[in-house]
């Protein structure tokens, strides 16, 4: 029998601090770790997380489609020494049965205080990057990531991803 997972599980309340933010870029006086803002992110992009062992996160588009749904695309780049596994980018459910992934990835509306979880097929797979592995020194991978949408008038979240700081980024579409 196939494990289900409904979408619906996919978005989660969490809770959050009380203070108001706006939708914009980064949010003053907010004690959350930011990565780069798109203020600062290069150009093309909306914005970068760079993590340990100089392991960069590009983020290149959040698009809403038509069926409610987000995706996020991006690349990982390794400007390390060593080779890079994203283990542990993954997500701790023990019924996901993608390895390697960046299943652990959220999107955080901090205005309504929900948390968007990376979709599921009927199977347990992520709707995400998958074999995320033995990335060399000097090399970059795209990596997607697909997310219920948060309401329309929602036009920025958080993206964050597990070892790596938070980095707001703006919704298109």
């Amino acid at each position: 029998m196939a494990l289900m997972v409904p979408l619906a599980a996919a978005a989660v309340g969490c809770g959050g601090d009380s203070g108001d933010k706006d939708d914009g870029g980064g949010s003053p006086g907010s004690s959350r770790p930011v990565a780069d803002s798109e203020d600062s992110a290069p150009a093309g992009t909306l914005g970068e997380l760079k993590g340990p062992d100089d392991v960069v996160v590009t983020i290149s588009s959040a698009v809403r489609d038509g069926g409610g749904f987000v995706t996020v695309q991006g690349s990982v780049t390794n400007r390390g020494k060593a080779v890079f596994d994203a283990l542990e980018w993954r997500s701790k459910e023990t019924g996901l049965k993608s390895r390697s992934a960046i299943s652990g990835a959220s999107l955080v509306d901090d205005r309504s205080k929900k948390r968007y979880l990376v979709l599921r097929d009927t199977d347990g797979e992520c709707l995400c990057t998958t074999g995320l592995t033995n990335i060399k020194p000097g090399e970059s991978r795209p990596l997607f990531a697909q997310f219920p949408a948060p309401p329309s008038e929602i036009t920025a979240v958080d993206f964050q991803l597990p070892t790596m700081p938070t980095v707001r980024i703006r919704l298109s579409g």
